[in-house]
């Protein structure tokens, strides 16, 4: 009894001790992914300059132009942190709190997010990457088990509408040639997405005075933690915006499914902040 009894503290002690080691191989691939993304951007000494805007819908310009992109450096990509954001994993399930990195890279369109949290003190990651036209979405539990590692046509498609829906947040990639605009309206226009084969799209919609208030498509699939996939409309809606850097940029992201039963609001994160890189180094 003594002896099962040493043994089991053992045990914990030692799972224990395991999860709190900082290393894990799906951030050790994170961290890998993003180096080669910074290592391959190209560098630029442009800025952005009126002719840039011009080919644009007139929302769309109006968007760059009052928030103060106009005579600042182009950059290669983007790192953006979301800290405590209310995450949730299905209708039926309160959210949990998680923490949120993403590098978005404008050249050859590429994403990566890292997601951190614990499910009953057990380590949980998670992994999505849209890399050279293919999109992936992975978990993995305490570090070592993986959960689900979704991929395939659908979530290449859904990788890739996600990278259009943040395509404002990162100018240099709204201007590239891969993304065709459509103009609908004063406050609306519609964007098409074209890489590797596959195509994407939505509306972006904005307020009178120039601000992005959302992106919304039908080319995302609602993947369940137990595999089921439900074709969905989603947004990604932008608020409280602020100057920050000279830079008029939204402070809260919102992520929501449109279900039949109603909207879910699964993501949403206040405060997340957004670097610019222009040059190799991750900060």
């Amino acid at each position: 009894m003594i002896l099962l009894l040493v043994i089991l503290v053992s045990i914990t002690v030692g799972v224990t001790i395991f999860f709190h080691i900082p290393y894990s191989r799906t951030k050790a691939e994170f961290l890998r992914l993003a180096d080669n993304g910074l290592s391959a951007a190209a560098a630029s000494n442009d800025v952005f300059t009126s002719e840039d805007w011009k080919p644009l819908p007139s929302p769309v310009r109006k968007y760059f132009e009052s928030s103060g992109w106009t005579g600042t450096p182009k950059m290669s990509s983007m790192k953006a942190v979301f800290k405590g954001v209310d995450f949730a994993l299905s209708p039926k399930k309160p959210a949990i709190q998680i923490d949120y990195t993403q590098y978005n890279f404008s050249e050859h369109p590429a994403r990566i997010a890292l997601i951190e949290t614990s499910m009953y003190g057990i380590p949980f990651q998670g992994l999505d990457t849209y890399v050279e036209g293919k999109g992936s979405m992975k978990g993995v539990l305490a570090k070592m088990f993986t959960l689900f590692n979704q991929q395939g046509g659908e979530m290449d498609q859904a990788c890739l509408v996600t990278f259009l829906s943040e395509a404002l947040l990162l100018p240099s990639a709204a201007i590239q040639s891969c993304i065709t605009w459509e103009p609908i309206d004063d406050t609306h226009a519609r964007a098409a997405i074209a890489c590797y084969g596959t195509t994407a799209g939505g509306i972006f919609s904005f307020s009178d005075n120039g601000e992005c208030l959302s992106f919304t498509t039908d080319d995302r699939t609602a993947v369940g933690m137990d595999g089921s996939k439900q074709r969905v409309r989603w947004s990604a809606l932008m608020k409280d915006y602020k100057r920050i850097d000279g830079i008029r940029q939204p402070t809260r992201l919102q992520a929501v499914w449109h279900y039949d039963s109603g909207d879910l609001v699964y993501f949403d994160s206040r405060n997340f902040r957004v670097e610019y890189s222009y040059s190799m180094t991750i900060k």
